[in-house]
């Protein structure tokens, strides 16, 4: 057992907000388009990192060329990635689209080994692929209707995976310069912000302006709190720990998202496909810690 459970405990932190942040967009999107309302999600998780300055921001940081690190990886995520997979499911359907999105621990293993130079054990990689399957299996509850798809869409997913755990690899790279995982998070969101209202405006002709009234925004404005907090408390994990153990507990997200659809948000009933995943996910999560 490792001596320092802190990366795992914010792993596992991370991936329920993240799972909690999808249940508030569900609600907002009863109330607002999807376009309108990642954006507002966005900008209000920027305006957490923001609204926490004058207590967590160094200025020193910015003098530092590791920042356009970090604004790089407000370039591709979530701008970059969430277009991959929304482009995903217009032309995959949601099923396939969360199966393949489930590849992301592979690629995060890649980065940590070839890049960083981490060690994926036996028990790290048995572990990452019983979530994985857990995944897997939660995306695919029922059959599915036959339906026909270019084969060069199956990239979009795919691509989407990658981004996210490039993402998390060139966050804990450029963490190892400048070990601020709040300024991380502040210079991503920001430029990510800065990206998804100019395109709004642009798409727009330059007149709509985001609401920040009613259900819909308030829905989208939690869940972007959610994925700020998530995303400072993944930069925590990635300082603290590996990518090649980081990542395939941020990928059991869907698993608490299921949770929470039965019993807070009361839209799913309990199935043999929910408990096997719950029963794949617990025990490759330890599999990972103990590795360690």
């Amino acid at each position: 057992m490792p001596s320092d459970l802190t990366p795992y405990l914010f792993a596992l932190l991370s991936a329920f907000l993240f799972g909690l942040g999808d249940q508030f967009q569900a609600l907002g999107l009863r109330h607002m388009g999807s376009r309108a309302g990642t954006a507002v999600s966005i900008c209000a998780s920027a305006g957490l990192f923001w609204a926490l300055s004058p207590w967590l921001l160094d200025f020193s940081h910015f003098l530092h060329p590791v920042v356009f690190v970090f604004a790089l990886i407000g370039l591709i995520r979530p701008s970059l990635s969430g277009n991959l997979a929304a482009a995903g499911i217009r032309h995959l359907g949601p099923t396939l689209t969360g199966t393949l999105a489930s590849t992301s621990p592979l690629f995060g293993a890649a980065l940590g080994v070839f890049w960083l130079g981490e060690t994926l054990t036996w028990p790290v990689a048995a572990g990452t692929a019983g979530i994985m399957l857990a995944v897997i299996v939660l995306a695919r509850p029922g059959s599915r209707s036959a339906v026909t798809w270019p084969l060069w869409a199956l990239a979009l997913p795919i691509g989407a995976a990658a981004i996210r755990s490039l993402s998390h690899a060139v966050s804990k790279f450029g963490m190892l310069h400048i070990p601020d995982p709040y300024f991380a998070g502040l210079v991503g969101f920001t430029v990510s912000a800065l990206i998804t209202t100019s395109l709004h405006r642009f798409r727009s002709g330059g007149e709509a302006r985001l609401s920040w009234r009613g259900a819909g925004p308030a829905w989208f404005m939690a869940s972007g709190i959610c994925f700020g907090v998530a995303i400072l408390s993944l930069n925590w994990a990635l300082l603290k720990g590996e990518v090649v153990t980081v990542v395939p507990i941020i990928a059991s997200a869907p698993v608490f998202t299921m949770l929470l659809s039965i019993t807070v948000f009361r839209r799913e009933q309990i199935t043999v496909h929910t408990l096997l995943a719950l029963f794949l996910v617990l025990p490759s999560v330890i599999f990972i810690v103990i590795s360690r």
